[in-house]
Parts: structure tokens; C-alpha cells; sequence
């Protein structure tokens, strides 16, 4: 009886391989196995997390519109309104990433909802009852970065209202007059 070598030992070439293989594969470091990403975000293969809709940092433990929360000082001067300097509140809404705008346009019954995404506000189109009168508001709100830190900060504001009428009193839009500043 004669022993064949070539079938013993591509078997054993085969098995070398194979555990080589599964060798190197399980000395790859995990590097989510130390990372804890808050709030329901998922760490990524390369050890970062990625955060749900109204998160943000680097483990998803800053709500983010908790950087828009508070009193802000307004200033604009509109199309079709005279310079105005008035306070706003802005509060946490029903959704994580929604905030309300109290005292919005300087009506003091007013209150328009919001959504916020990183640095940015966005006022989506809606109609605002204030009083007898229905106003038609849409906008966004850029946080300048060089001027937020800690409980401080600076939004530049574009926004438009529509009243009644057909007419509009536009802040920032298409370059039509300043942008409205709100400062905290």
C-alpha cells in the first residue's frame, strides 16, 4: 500500500491556514468594546458613535437643543417693520429635537415651534394665531460659532412672515435686509 503526500499534505496546509486565519481575525481590538454611547447611539467600527435624531457629542450626551434653550435678546429691522429690540424664550417642545419660540415677531401670544439639527434652527412654514390676526412665519437660525460657548451664544436669524394681506416683512431673506440677531 503507497502513501500519497500530496492529498496528507494540502489537508495540513489547509488547516494551517484556516487557524492562522481565525487566529489573526480575533486579535483585531474591538474599539467598541469600551465606548458607551448615551441615549440610544450606536458605536461605529471605529469607535465612534452615532447619535439619534436630537443628540450630539462625541457619546451622544448633549441634547441638542439644549444649546438654544433660554432668554435671547433680539435686534432686527425688516422689510416692511421698523428696528425692534425685544425678548424671546425659547423652551424644549414635545420632541426631543423641537423647541417653542415664545414672544416670536415680538406678538406676545405667539408661539412657533421649531426643529434643531447640530447648529442650526429650522422654523418650519406654520401659521400663528395672535389675537384676531393670523400670521404665516418661516425661517432658520444659524448659531455662530466663534460666539457660543457655555450658557452664551449668538444665532443669525432668516426668517419671513406673510400676513393676511399678502404682504411680507422678510429678515435676511434673498439679501432683502439684516438678518435678525439673537444674542443670550
Amino acid at each position: 500500500m503507497r502513501i500519497q503526500l500530496k492529498p496528507i499534505l494540502l489537508s495540513a496546509v489547509g488547516i494551517f491556514a484556516l487557524a492562522a486565519t481565525v487566529t489573526l481575525n480575533s486579535c483585531k481590538a474591538d474599539k467598541c468594546k469600551a465606548v458607551v454611547c448615551a441615549y440610544d447611539g450606536v458605536c461605529q467600527d471605529d469607535g465612534s458613535c452615532k447619535c439619534q435624531v436630537g443628540y450630539e457629542g462625541e457619546r451622544c450626551e448633549t441634547i441638542t437643543r439644549d444649546k438654544f434653550k433660554g432668554v435671547w435678546s433680539v435686534v432686527e429691522d425688516g422689510t416692511a417693520s421698523s428696528p425692534a429690540y425685544y425678548p424671546v424664550s425659547v423652551e424644549n417642545g414635545e420632541k426631543v429635537n423641537e423647541v417653542l419660540i415664545r414672544n416670536f415677531y415680538n406678538r406676545h401670544n405667539s408661539q412657533v415651534y421649531a426643529y434643531v439639527s447640530g447648529d442650526t434652527m429650522t422654523i418650519p412654514i406654520q401659521e400663528v394665531q395672535v389675537g384676531e390676526e393670523t400670521i404665516e412665519v418661516q425661517g432658520k437660525a444659524y448659531a455662530v460659532p466663534e460666539e457660543f460657548y457655555g450658557l452664551h451664544g449668538k444665532l443669525e436669524v432668516t426668517y419671513q412672515v406673510t400676513f393676511e394681506d399678502g404682504k411680507h416683512d422678510r429678515f435676511g431673506i434673498n439679501g432683502s435686509s439684516n438678518v435678525s440677531i439673537w444674542t443670550k
